[in-house]
């Protein structure tokens, strides 16, 4: 019989490694299950990239709804995503910009984003000037894609390619100081803005990225005709604009159009409504003007408004919390109002007095959003990393890494997308703003038909 400890230990190790290997081959060519049979196996951004991970996600289960199928979810690095495809370890890949690097055959465009240039300091006014700069990448990403068709036309345009990290990541580190410069899409900046104020100017990189989904080359051509018309349906409809209104958010910045529309609806939707908010306002305290703003956030003031969840109402109430607040109609206005209201005021009360009165209704806003546990761990958490717990200044950056498994797997509560709280409280304190003026303005009420433009010419400091 062999003994294989006759073997020389060079021999043994040689033996072994090429066992592993044909192990791991074995594996990796293990063709995918055909989903006709129940299980679509998709591609997502990785769970770093929060607010990505999140909206493809949900854009994910909603199409494997529609097929009637299981939802397989893989998050995967940004520079294992085209590679992992192509290799037929998925059937599907979201959020992709098209390039020929791979043998892959891509969908309709369903969402297009700027690339910006930011740096740490003194973001260049042209390409030209980036020679002497310092600029990381996140390998195999967008962003990568953008610069590689900026070079076309520069060709001293030169970067670092960084593995195992997401443009979010390098975000940070440049607003941080660890890095000089990078790239992110508008969104992503927008975001990283709520936590990083003192980001300035960026430069657009003139080669924006049309996201769209894609199967590898000899991949299922049905699969893909049928999410261009999943991506068709919720793009006419108004699905997808209000996913992406959800996830995305207005991020500290509100266009003219959104401004706009917003200015419409408080003169033309919210004087139904008003007696209410102010009726929740008389019983809780909190200003009426705020609890209209979270109630525009959560549904654009439709009482009919439902979730693919079944967070229901003009309030968007959770079945246990419209149970605990003893609502037996969550579509009825004034219920999911009044409920809605109370329930913030709950909230706010469980934090401590010592808080200044903002912080207390921004960190209640936020648990409004993810819960209270969720926002404890946060708060824990800015302790750990030497902030103050007590000031959502300092919350609020500590907040999306419950999304993190280097963070959540150590959490009492576990993983959050507390990235989608911030958002929404920075967007309803910019609702809550615009309420303010317009109501100093007396608008609400008597906002004449030919003024709105002036109003929002004032709003936006124009």
């Amino acid at each position: 019989m062999f003994d294989m400890r006759s073997l020389l230990p060079l021999q043994l190790a040689v033996i072994l490694a090429l066992g592993a290997w044909l192990w791991v081959k074995t594996i990796a060519v293990s063709p995918l299950p055909d989903w006709h049979s129940g299980e679509l196996v998709v591609i997502v951004p990785p769970a770093a990239m929060e607010t990505e991970n999140a909206f493809e996600t949900e854009l994910a289960e909603q199409f494997a709804l529609q097929l009637q199928v299981k939802l397989k979810v893989l998050a995967l690095p940004v520079d294992q995503t085209l590679p992992a495809l192509a290799a037929h370890k998925a059937h599907l890949a979201t959020a992709v910009r098209a390039t020929s690097d791979y043998a892959l055959r891509f969908g309709k465009v369903y969402q297009t984003l700027d690339e910006l240039l930011v740096c740490h300091a003194d973001t260049p006014d042209s390409i030209k000037q980036l020679a002497e700069r310092e600029l990381v990448i996140a390998a195999g990403s967008a962003q990568e894609a953008a610069l590689r068709e900026v070079r076309r036309e520069y060709e001293q345009l030169s970067w670092q390619s960084r593995r195992d990290t997401t443009p979010v990541e390098l975000l940070e580190q440049v607003a941080d100081g660890k890095l000089d410069c990078t790239v992110a899409n508008e969104e992503q900046l927008a975001s990283a803005r709520n936590f990083y104020p003192e980001f300035g100017k960026a430069l657009d990189l003139g080669s924006p990225s049309a996201m769209v989904w894609a199967v590898a080359n000899n991949g299922d051509e049905k699969l893909l005709a049928a999410a261009q018309t999943f991506l068709a349906r919720i793009k006419k409809d108004g699905t997808l604009r209000r996913l992406i209104d959800r996830y995305y958010g207005y991020n500290e910045r509100l266009n003219a159009v959104n401004a706009e529309a917003f200015i419409a609806q408080a003169r033309g939707v919210l004087p139904r409504y008003r007696h209410w908010f102010q009726e929740a306002a008389d019983l809780t305290g909190i200003d009426w003007k705020l609890l209209a703003a979270l109630g525009y956030q959560e549904s654009h003031w439709n009482p009919n408004a439902t979730s693919y969840t079944n967070v229901r109402g003009m309030m968007m109430l959770t079945e246990e919390t419209a149970d605990r607040m003893r609502v037996k109609n969550r579509l009825d206005a004034r219920d999911s109002i009044l409920a809605g209201s109370r329930y913030l005021q709950l909230l706010k009360e469980q934090l401590p007095l010592r808080m200044r009165e903002d912080d207390r209704l921004w960190m209640a806003l936020a648990a409004y959003n993810v819960g209270m546990g969720h926002l404890e761990d946060a708060r824990v958490l800015a302790v750990q990393s030497g902030l103050n717990p007590d000031l959502w200044s300092d919350v609020k950056r500590v907040l999306p890494l419950l999304a993190r498994p280097s963070f959540y797997t150590k959490a009492k509560r576990g993983k959050a997308r507390g990235g989608e709280a911030v958002i929404l409280v920075e967007t309803v304190r910019l609702y809550h703003d615009m309420l303010k003026r317009l109501e100093a303005q007396n608008a609400l009420d008597h906002l004449p038909s030919s003024g709105q433009g002036g109003l929002l010419d004032r709003f936006l400091g124009k």
